[in-house]
């Protein structure tokens, strides 16, 4: 094998284990099938009632992901099951 082929073979194999390694974690955060998930304007309800200002909610990793800031005015970015509700992840 010419060393340009194997050098090729290597960059592709290479490649593939970081796009499967990557789709795999993201995966995992939140693993609820969509038929189970509330609505995320359910979710926006329940942080405002406790005193969350919400900029933005959106679906990344599986989860409902929110930006905002939290009843003391802490900004937040925080990562909720989209079936309980739940904190999966928070920052």
């Amino acid at each position: 094998m010419n060393r340009k082929l194997l050098t090729n073979v290597l960059f592709a194999g290479l490649v593939a284990t970081v796009l499967g390694a990557g789709s795999a974690a993201a995966a995992d955060l939140c693993s609820v099938p969509e038929a189970e998930w509330q609505p995320k304007e359910a979710l926006q309800q329940k942080l405002e009632a406790e005193g969350w200002k919400i900029k933005k909610v959106k679906i990344d990793e599986g989860c409902y992901e929110v930006y905002g800031t939290d009843a003391s005015g802490a900004r937040m970015e925080s990562y909720f099951d989209p079936k309980t509700f739940a904190v999966v992840k928070s920052k």
